[in-house]
C-alpha cells in the first residue's frame, strides 16, 4: 500500500486556494475599515465610504489571493509575505482604477499620478494587512484545508516536527557524495510525511522554522524520548547547536521529565534505538563515549539495558537499522559494523528500507525508495505505507529523523 502522491488533488488545491484567498481577503479588508474606522473617530458614517472605497481592491485580492494560493504560495510564511504583498498591491492600484473608471474619470496622467499616491497612502494599510495575514492565517488556513482535519478517533501520539529551513540545501553530508536538493520539492515531500501521520490519528505540533539551521529539520537528533522521559542531546556538530532550545520547549509543553546531556558528552537521537528494555546507541561521528555513558546512568535506573553499537559507515545508528513494533530489528548489512550486536535483525535489501515508523501497532512508515523492503516487512504481516524523501535521503536523512514521537 503506497501513500498517495505528494502533489495535491486538483479538488483539494482548488478548495484551499479558494478557502485561503477568502480568509485573507475578507480579515485585510475588515482591518482595513476598522483601522480607518477609528481614525475618523468611530463615525459610523465612514464605515461605508470606507468599504465602498476598498471594496473592489478587496474583491481583486480575492482572486490573485487564490490564484497565488493554487501556485501554493502559501505553504510557507516567507513565500506567503512577497506574494501577498504583490498580490494586494496590484489588487489595490488596479480596484482603484476601476473605483474611478466607474465614476466616468479619464485614466490620464493626471489620474495614474492619484492612483500611485493612493497605493502609497490609503492602500498601504491594506496591502501591510494583507502581508501580514497572508504570512499568518493564510498559511494555516491553507495546511488545514489541504492536510484536513485528523480524521482517526483514536490518538496515537504526538508528532514534533520541524519546518526546513530556507537554507536546507546546506545541510552536512558526512558518507555520500552531496547531490543537490530542491527546497520546493523536499518542502512537499515534508507535507506528505506529516499528512501520513495527521492521517493515522497522530497530533501534528510544529517547531518554529530554525533559519539559518540547515540540519533542524531532521528533529529527532535534539532529544531521545522513552516513556515519560525526555533526554535534550548535544549536537556533535558545531554547526546543529542552538537546534534543541525550541525542541526543549516544546516537549515541556507535554508533561515530561526534562533530562540533558552535557558537554563534553554528546548524543544525537538518531543514534538512539530503543527495542524493548533495550536502547541502542550509536558510538558514532555525532555521539561520543561521554555522551553514550551520561545516557547509561539516565536509563539504567528506569530498568533499560543500555548497549553501546560501534558506527563508523554510516552518519547515524538508525541510518542504518531500526525496529518494527514486534522488537524485530531492520538492517542494511552493509552499514553495519557489528551486525551480531542485534538478536532479532532482519537484512533489508536497500539502504533506505533500513528506517521504518510505527504509526501503530500493525501499521508502519517506510520510505519509498525502499520497494523490496516495503514488500519484506508487508510479508510479516505489517501494513506498510510509504512516502517521498528523496530530498532529504541526500541529507542522510530518512523517515525516522524527521520527527520526535511521544506515545
Amino acid at each position: 500500500m503506497a501513500y498517495p502522491s505528494s502533489e495535491l488533488s486538483l479538488a483539494r488545491r482548488i478548495l484551499g486556494a479558494l478557502a485561503t484567498g477568502a480568509a485573507i481577503a475578507l480579515l485585510a479588508h475588515v482591518a482595513t475599515v476598522f483601522a480607518f474606522f477609528v481614525a475618523a473617530g468611530a463615525d459610523p458614517e465612514s464605515l461605508m465610504s470606507v468599504g465602498s472605497f476598498f471594496l473592489n481592491g478587496s474583491l481583486l485580492a480575492f482572486v490573485l489571493f487564490s490564484l497565488a494560493a493554487v501556485l501554493e504560495a502559501f505553504r510557507r510564511w516567507y513565500i506567503a509575505l512577497p506574494a501577498a504583498l504583490l498580490a494586494a498591491a496590484l489588487a489595490s492600484f488596479c480596484g482603484t482604477m476601476l473605483t474611478l473608471i466607474g465614476q466616468g474619470t479619464t485614466i490620464d496622467s493626471a489620474a495614474l499620478s492619484y492612483l500611485v499616491t493612493v497605493l502609497v497612502g490609503p492602500n498601504l494599510v491594506f496591502i501591510v494587512a494583507s502581508a501580514i495575514v497572508g504570512a499568518t492565517v493564510g498559511v494555516v488556513v491553507w495546511r488545514w484545508v489541504v492536510r484536513g482535519s485528523a480524521p482517526a478517533a483514536t490518538p496515537h501520539g504526538t508528532l514534533l516536527v520541524r519546518l526546513p529551513a530556507s537554507t536546507l540545501a546546506e545541510g552536512q553530508v558526512t558518507h555520500i557524495d552531496r547531490l543537490p536538493v530542491d527546497p520546493e520539492e523536499a518542502d512537499r515531500e515534508w507535507d506528505a510525511y506529516v499528512e501520513v501521520f495527521s492521517d493515522h490519528g497522530w497530533k501534528i505540533v510544529e517547531i518554529p522554522v530554525a533559519e539559518g539551521l540547515a540540519d533542524s529539520v531532521f528533529v529527532e537528533d535534539n532529544a531521545v524520548v522513552i516513556d515519560d522521559l525526555a533526554i535534550i542531546g548535544v549536537a556533535g556538530t558545531p554547526s546543529r547547536e542552538g537546534e534543541s532550545e525550541a525542541v526543549e520547549t516544546a516537549l515541556r509543553n507535554h508533561r515530561l521529565r526534562i533530562e540533558h546531556i552535557t558537554a563534553p558528552g554528546t548524543l544525537e537521537g538518531g543514534d538512539v534505538l530503543r527495542v524493548g528494555s533495550t536502547v541502542y546507541v550509536g558510538s558514532s561521528s555525532r555521539t561520543n563515549a561521554e555522551g553514550i555513558r551520561q545516557l547509561r546512568a539516565l536509563l539504567s535506573p528506569r530498568g533499560f539495558d543500555v548497549v553501546a553499537v560501534p558506527v563508523s559507515r554510516a552518519l547515524h545508528l538508525k541510518s542504518a537499522v531500526s525496529a518494527l513494533p514486534d522488537g524485530t530489528v531492520l538492517g542494511y548489512a552493509p552499514l553495519l559494523d557489528q551486525p551480531g550486536l542485534f538478536s532479532r535483525l532482519l537484512p533489508v535489501p536497500e539502504p533506505e528500507g533500513a528506517a521504518v515508523v510505527a504509526l501503530d501497532s500493525t501499521t508502519v512508515l517506510m520510505s519509498e525508495s525502499a520497494p523490496q523492503s516495503a514488500e519484506l516487512v508487508r510479508s510479516l504481516g505489517y501494513t506498510v505505507f510509504t512516502t517521498p524523501i528523496s530530498q532529504f535521503e541526500r541529507l542522510e536523512g530518512c523517515v525516522t529523523c524527521l520527527s520526535v514521537r511521544i506515545p
